[in-house]
């Protein structure tokens, strides 16, 4: 396993978590690292990327809340979730590529396990 999500839980609505990914220093080296998440019943979405420049995107429905980050010394992303919502529950993933950075999960070949959060209202 490359890569390696923690820091998932249960949380009321207005809380906030940070999710971490572990990855090997190779798969640092990608081109662009993402997080993904995937509610029951619904397809897999995109919610931020960050680019080797360290460009980072959004999806609109968690922009001002999330915040994407990286440390290489660490080989280690984080995703820090702020002001969470129930609609926010999902198995979150992280993910990696050598593909320009795209919120399109088909584009990206290198997935963890991913990790449940739950948000209660």
């Amino acid at each position: 396993v490359h890569l390696v999500e923690s820091g998932g839980g249960s949380v009321q609505a207005g809380g906030s978590l940070t999710l971490s990914c572990a990855a090997s220093k190779f798969l640092f080296r990608r081109n662009c690292m993402g997080w993904f998440r995937q509610a029951p019943g619904k397809e897999r979405e995109g919610i931020s990327v960050i680019g080797r420049d360290g460009t980072v995107g959004y999806d609109n429905s968690v922009k001002d809340r999330f915040t994407i980050s990286n440390d290489y010394a660490k080989a280690t992303l984080y995703l820090q979730m702020d002001s969470l919502r129930p609609e926010d529950t999902a198995m979150y993933y992280c993910a990696a590529t050598d593909l320009p950075c795209t919120m399109d999960p088909g584009a990206f070949d290198d997935w963890g396990q991913g990790t449940q959060v739950t948000v209660s209202s």
